[in-house]
């Protein structure tokens, strides 16, 4: 499966020989402040690509973030992706300097992924979920239908999905990254406890953002049946 790694040298590559060529045909001023730009801009997409390990929580029940970032809406919409209804929604915010690898909050099948063209709005704006660029996840877990949203911002244009339609992913595995600032949508079922409040920093594969619960599981089997 392609990686951060992969995916930071379709750029660091490009990046590195156009330093070399800067500095090789440019002399004097221009080729300090010319190659002084391009090693700065080096340095931010090598730090932008990293992808350090996170280790999950033991509780199996716990839901983990799916990215680094400020929580910038906790609520119940009437409306969610794949037509699942009613269900409660967490949105992450994630700056330029913030890892952007993305990580399934639970496990489960892949059921479908669907990526939608848009807009770039600002990641922070009250529309951008519906408007911006996006890739739908929907996964179904052993306790029930989950949705990942990831949602391209003002200056991320390119949203990378590595996980496939079908495949088996556990709690806190990457399936994909948002190039360069983006927000994460995590839709879950109205019988979840949420964990988190808005302006709280999370970090994807290690935060836990919400719970299911033993009680959670009949009021589910009591709305299915």
């Amino acid at each position: 499966m392609a990686s951060a790694r992969t995916e930071s040298f379709k750029i660091l590559i490009p990046l590195g020989i156009a330093i070399l060529l800067a500095l090789f045909f440019l002399h004097g001023l221009w080729a300090g402040i010319v190659g002084g730009l391009l090693i700065g801009l080096f340095v931010f997409c090598l730090n932008f690509f990293r992808d350090p390990e996170r280790t999950a929580p033991d509780d199996p029940a716990l839901m983990i973030s799916s990215a680094d970032g400020v929580v910038t809406h906790v609520e119940v919409v009437e409306e969610s992706p794949f037509g699942l209804g009613k269900m409660k929604r967490i949105s992450v915010f994630l700056n330029v300097f913030d890892v952007h690898v993305n990580r399934t909050f639970y496990g489960g099948t892949i059921v479908d992924r669907v990526h939608v063209p848009g807009k770039f709005l600002d990641a922070r704006h009250p529309t951008c979920h519906v408007e911006n660029e996006r890739m739908d996840w929907h996964l179904q877990t052993e306790h029930g239908p989950i949705v990942l949203r990831q949602i391209a911002g003002l200056i991320a244009r390119r949203i990378v999905g590595w996980a496939e339609k079908g495949q088996e992913v556990v709690r806190g595995e990457r399936i994909g990254m948002i190039r360069f600032g983006s927000r994460t949508d995590l839709f879950m079922p109205l019988h979840c406890e949420v964990l988190v409040k808005v302006g709280e920093r999370v970090k994807g594969g290690e935060t836990p953002l919400a719970r299911w619960t033993p009680s959670n599981f009949d009021q589910m089997f009591k709305e299915q049946a």
